[in-house]
């Protein structure tokens, strides 16, 4: 028996503290809700009781937020930085993102000589398309003397991965894979016609359809129901496939409950077609009314002069809200704090629900097995079902937790139903793709041998289990693509045969879109710019429009001439990049939110800017925000009494007040 922080631990977790002991490091796959994080606050404490350090690391700036919160209720001295945020850096143990660590370890390897461990929360995250590369780099090129700790949902080649972290870092690994659910899922399907019913049936459900079917050709009165997940008509039998599982979830009283549409607008539509619902009693409402307008007081707000915040407080009410990236992030961590009261009984929100915050639910339902993944409407992964799914249960509450996927015909006959009840989730798979920031800094260090680089990825490792050929094909591909990367920073003027360039000691500071900020530096785009069109100029690098949005009048407030100088800076780094093939070019600048950005630097109200941009609250909010980091770092990399810093601090001031203010928000809250 050992115990930790008054728990028992279970055999995996007493297997990993004694792991740690021995110096070893740790990949960790357990389902959610399994006692994971037990296993960090041990190597933690194991830390700070020898007066070294800890990183933290988690995918997403809300995960990182949360943990410095628990952490410093737990009386740790704690640290914060997030890129929006940097509190206390020199904490003893730090919580950061995963990018911001990737970038310490290039930009000042010796900042950690006196760290232990580096906890990767969530490190599956390395099979993520555009992000993954940064955590197989971390563990590539991070000191030796520091260990890991890395912790994970299910991991299907979870050994192979664990062979490839053993093989680039000098420590031992200790591989641990638990299975059990601490409260076990009863996974049930839903259609309209068939009402619910489990995977076992399917054949039965199926053949009772095609039977219906041919007795409905007959019928001239059958009505037809548009399938949110695909966009296509169905049958349709009696309530909307939606409304008939809320029924039953409310007459059995299966609630609270997490119900996730892959629309954002669908969570809207749906949380207001249950408006008639009063999910709470008397108390309950007077209860959730007390704790929302503490939350409201709490962060400075207030719902009379926010239309918003009142409609959040009129769904509250009736036990029911509605949860996305388009939501302003001060109202989603009101609508959070309400749904962990447990007061709030119906949240519709999106797939980013369910990353790495602890909101547990009884039951979870899924509007759709499919998804749009930014091509085409297909069905989720197994591991972003599992991810979404083991919401469902809340442990000392529930004996099981219960999940209902609601299915159109298409869906019943083609969902791969069985890979995703029993778990078989897809292999992680190696993403790396060093950006123009990493290839500049290991540059610096490594020059031309950074092209071995590739040696090392999980990518080679992957390899090895192919044919000799394949081998060395994908090994002479990867190097050839670096070797294309130095050519084109050598002939934009970053790099030479003897190291960094000005325009890469410049590139070397910034952090994401480093090139286009060097380009516009160096290529005087930003000389003549007051602080209002900075804070639009640097908002353009990140904006991109939805398709079929049209930028023109932005362009034209920015004045053309100005635009054009924007435009061509830019354009001379990616022409270097189509001269050597390069398809996947860096990002050029869009105006389409200029005229919403300078109305906001000059004073304009949230409600304002949402109008003249015609985009989300949310979204406005995370792209100034990435600006303004931007802004931040070009400001610290500039020397001297240069008339720019003045301008860009002037610019910073102006965008980063009231709903933009992160430090803020995370301060009153």
């Amino acid at each position: 028996m050992m115990k930790f922080k008054g728990y028992t631990l279970n055999p995996f977790q007493v297997q990993a503290a004694e792991a740690l002991k021995q110096g070893k490091n740790i990949l960790l796959a357990a389902p959610t809700g399994s006692g994971k994080t037990l296993v960090a606050e041990y190597a933690i404490d194991q830390a700070v009781h020898t007066r070294r350090k800890v990183i933290y690391t988690s995918p997403i700036k809300a995960l990182s937020n949360q943990k410095y919160r628990d952490f410093k209720e737990d009386g740790l001295d704690v640290g914060l930085m997030t890129g929006d945020l940097t509190l206390q850096p020199a904490a003893q143990v730090v919580i950061m993102t995963t990018e911001i660590f990737r970038n310490a370890v290039f930009d000042d390897p010796e900042r950690f000589h006196d760290v232990d461990f580096v906890i990767f929360d969530e490190i599956h995250f390395l099979d993520d398309v555009e992000r993954g590369t940064v955590w197989e780099e971390s563990l590539i090129f991070a000191p030796d003397h520091v260990r890991f700790v890395g912790l994970s949902a299910t991991i299907s080649n979870l050994k192979q991965f664990g062979s490839w972290m053993e093989s680039i870092r000098t420590q031992e690994l200790e591989i641990i894979r638990h299975d059990r659910r601490p409260v076990p899922l009863a996974q049930r399907l839903y259609h309209h016609s068939l009402s619910i019913f489990k995977l076992a049936q399917r054949k039965r459900a199926l053949q009772v359809l095609q039977r219906m079917g041919r007795q409905d050709q007959a019928s001239p009165n059958r009505r037809l129901q548009r399938d949110s997940g695909r966009g296509r008509r169905v049958r349709k039998h009696g309530p909307h496939p939606a409304t008939a599982v809320i029924d039953d979830l409310v007459a059995e009283k299966l609630l609270p409950a997490l119900f996730f549409c892959f629309s954002r607008r669908e969570c809207e539509i749906k949380a207001d077609r249950n408006m008639h619902r009063n999910l709470l009693d008397k108390a309950e409402r007077h209860e959730i009314l007390e704790l929302f307008h503490g939350i409201c007081r709490k962060f400075e707000v207030d719902p009379e002069s926010d239309p918003a915040l009142r409609a959040i407080e009129k769904r509250a009410t009736r036990g029911l809200g509605f949860h996305h990236a388009g939501v302003l992030p001060i109202h989603k961590e009101i609508v959070e704090r309400l749904f962990t009261s447990g007061l709030l009984k119906l949240l519709f929100t999106t797939e980013t629900f369910a990353l790495g915050i602890n909101m547990p639910a009884r039951t979870v339902v899924f509007d759709s097995l499919r998804k749009f993944d930014g091509v085409s409407f297909d069905y989720m992964s197994a591991r972003d079902y599992m991810q979404m799914a083991g919401r469902a249960g809340r442990q000392g509450i529930d004996k099981e937790g219960l999940v209902i996927s609601i299915l159109d015909d298409e869906a019943l006959q083609d969902a791969p139903l069985s890979d995703l009840f029993n778990g078989k989730v897809e292999p992680i798979t190696s993403r790396f793709n060093l950006s123009y920031s990493t290839t500049i800094n290991l540059y610096e260090h490594m020059g031309l041998r950074l092209i071995d680089a590739y040696d090392k990825s999980f990518a080679s490792f992957q390899a090895r289990s192919g044919s000799q050929k394949s081998r060395e094909r994908k090994r002479s591909q990867a190097r050839a693509a670096l070797r294309a990367r130095l050519t084109i920073l050598q002939e934009a003027g970053y790099i030479d045969e003897k190291g960094l360039l000005p325009r890469g000691r410049i590139a070397q500071q910034i952090n994401g879109y480093e090139i286009q900020v060097t380009e516009l530096l160096l290529g005087g785009a930003l000389d003549e710019f007051d602080m209002h069109e900075l804070a639009a100029v640097f908002t353009s690098i990140v904006y991109e429009a939805r398709r079929g949005v049209e930028g023109a009048p932005g362009r034209q407030m920015l004045g053309n001439k100005a635009a054009s100088k924007v435009e061509k800076a830019i354009r001379r780094f990616i022409s270097v990049e189509y001269l050597h093939g390069f398809k996947d070019t860096i990002k050029a600048p869009d105006f389409g939110l200029t005229a919403a950005i300078i109305a906001w630097s000059k004073g304009c109200e949230m409600s304002e800017m949402e109008r003249i941009a015609g985009s989300d609250a949310g979204d406005l909010v995370r792209t100034l925000r990435m600006a303004i980091q931007m802004m931040r770092q070009l400001r610290k990399a500039l020397s001297g009494d240069y008339a720019l810093i003045h301008r860009l601090e002037e610019a910073i001031v102006c965008v980063n007040r009231d709903e933009v203010d992160a430090k803020r928000q995370f301060q009153l809250g």
